[in-house]
Formats: C-alpha cells, structure tokens, sequence
C-alpha cells in the first residue's frame, strides 16, 4: 500500500462542530481491537446513527449525507481534544481521509495522525470559515493541499493559506515512511559517519 503524501486535491466532508474530542471520533466501547483496520465504520458513531443500530443512521450527519465526499474531512476548532487514543487516528484513515482540515489540532491528536500517514493541516479561524462557506453553497467544492510546498488552496476562489509541519514529518510523509523506514533511509550515511569514526 502507498502512503506516501503529496498533492491531494478533493472535495470535502464538513463536520462544522468544535471541540470534537476522542471519544465522538472513536467511542471507548470500539477499541478492543488492535489492528488499525475496521475502525473506520465506527467513526463519529454517536452520531452517525439513531441507537447504535447501523440501519438507522442519521441523515442530517454529513457522513451519512451522499453529497459529500471525498479524502479531506474539514472539522471546526480544537479537533481531537481529550484522551490520547491512537484510534482516533485509526478510525479517520481507516474510513478514506488522508487530510483533517481544523483551525486548531490537539497536540497528541496532532502527533498520532502524522504517524498514522493522517495530514492535519491547521489553518487561520478565518480560512476555516471561507471552506465552510464554500461547501454550504457548493457541497462539490474542492481543496488542494501540497505538502511539498505546505499550502492549502480553496479551489473555486483561489484563496490559499501556508501551514506548518516538521521538516521530519514532511520527509516521512512524501516518503511514505514510518520511523523504522526512516532511519533505514539514513543508512549509507550512517554507515559512512561510522566508519569515518573507527
């Protein structure tokens, strides 16, 4: 499987709530497994559907709203707050998205989605309200983000903001490598530091 990460360019599922914490993404009650595959049909589970009963599912919840679609899921301020569970991580990759678009990441949130080849690209509160717009007027419209050069671009308007992200996790995620990967990449220079060294 390819994980790299470079340009992705797609519609948008909108998810206008802040504060989204862990717990709305993945319920406890969800993480007795410990493979990162199948989370992906519980996320938002609370509100995806009536009950916990997967034929009665909510229809006035974006996911469960045919007109959106698409890799980047666009949620409002402080997303993925509150416990530390790498599953949350899991469940959004595991569901399609490759990009999560908020005005602002919980830190370890933040650290498990870049680990899990899950891009958070945080951007101004003011950006983040021209998506929401653009989407309630046209649920087609489309965003572009390129990592190489750390820009997101609203595509109908050409409006486009810079975001930050570690020169490290940047390598990893254009490489599609993880740590191990990582630090194997280095190896002929490793090799080479250690026998200058000797």
């Amino acid at each position: 499987m390819n994980k790299s990460i470079n340009i992705i360019r797609s519609s948008v599922v909108p998810v206008n709530i802040e504060n989204i914490d862990t717990d709305q993404i993945i319920p406890a009650r969800f993480l007795k497994a410990t493979s990162r595959e199948g989370f992906g049909k519980n996320l938002f589970r609370d509100w995806r559907y009536i009950n916990d009963d997967e034929n009665q599912p909510k229809a006035d919840f974006p996911l469960n709203d045919p007109k959106y679609k698409g890799k980047i899921l666009v949620a409002g301020k402080n997303f993925g707050c509150g416990s530390s569970r790498e599953h949350a991580a899991w469940a959004i990759k595991d569901h399609g998205f490759d990009v999560v678009v908020s005005s602002f990441f919980a830190d370890i949130f933040k650290n498990n989605a870049l680990n899990n080849f899950l891009l958070p690209v945080q951007v101004s509160d003011a950006f983040l309200q021209q998506v929401f717009d653009a989407v309630s007027k046209d649920a087609g419209a489309e965003l572009e983000v390129n990592l190489e050069q750390q820009t997101i671009t609203l595509a109908g308007s050409g409006a486009q903001e810079h975001f930050d992200i570690s020169e490290y996790k940047k390598s990893c995620l254009l490489n599609g490598y993880d740590d191990i990967d990582y630090l194997l990449s280095l190896r002929d220079e490793i090799e080479a530091f250690e026998a200058a060294r000797s």
